[in-house]
């Protein structure tokens, strides 16, 4: 009989604990959803994090900015090759529906030797999209950027649809595009 009352002791702390630690996490999950009900986070089905970060020109570019269009998010640097693979493929759909979707590719400027190499490989891919400087890293720490390239596509409300790490093309783009309101 003492074996029973300790096991149902035990018992009791281990539901209260659980109870405890399920309210407690509850409450910290919503104090990271968004005013929409999305959580804000990384990963398919979340809000993308915000940012603000300068171009090339020094002006800022907001990811917000681009609310109420389809965002290719793309981060990259000079030395990667496929990288440089992946770049006229970024071109060709910018070019393609710019009006649409948009193609915002943010370097990694804390990882080049310098930023003019960054002004020569967008002049010598003649890019036209908008193009951002993460000189300090914060951004691609905030979205753990482990490979390069790394591309997240982010619908027309903010939210990702689909993430893609190392080079991508024009069929891939065109099939995660057509998923995506």
């Amino acid at each position: 009989m003492r074996k029973n009352g300790i096991a149902i002791i035990i018992l009791l702390i281990l539901v209260v604990w659980g109870v405890y630690d399920y309210t407690n996490n509850n409450g910290q999950q919503n104090k990271q959803v968004s005013t929409s009900g999305v959580k804000v986070g990384i990963a398919k089905g979340n809000m993308a994090p915000d940012f603000n970060l300068l171009s090339l020109d020094e002006k800022n570019v907001k990811l917000s900015d681009f609310t109420g269009k389809k965002v290719i998010l793309n981060f990259w640097g000079t030395w990667c090759p496929p990288c440089r693979v992946e770049m006229p493929h970024m071109e060709k759909m910018y070019n393609h529906d710019g009006d649409n979707v948009v193609v915002l590719s943010v370097n990694l400027t804390q990882t080049e030797k310098s930023e003019s190499d960054v002004k020569a490989f967008v002049e010598d891919f003649g890019l036209t999209f908008p193009v951002v400087m993460d000189t300090d890293g914060d951004v691609a720490s905030t979205y753990q950027i482990s490979a390069y390239p790394t591309s997240y596509f982010i619908d027309s409300q903010g939210i990702i649809r689909e993430i893609f790490k190392g080079a991508i093309n024009d069929e891939m783009m065109e099939k995660a595009i057509s998923k995506m309101d």
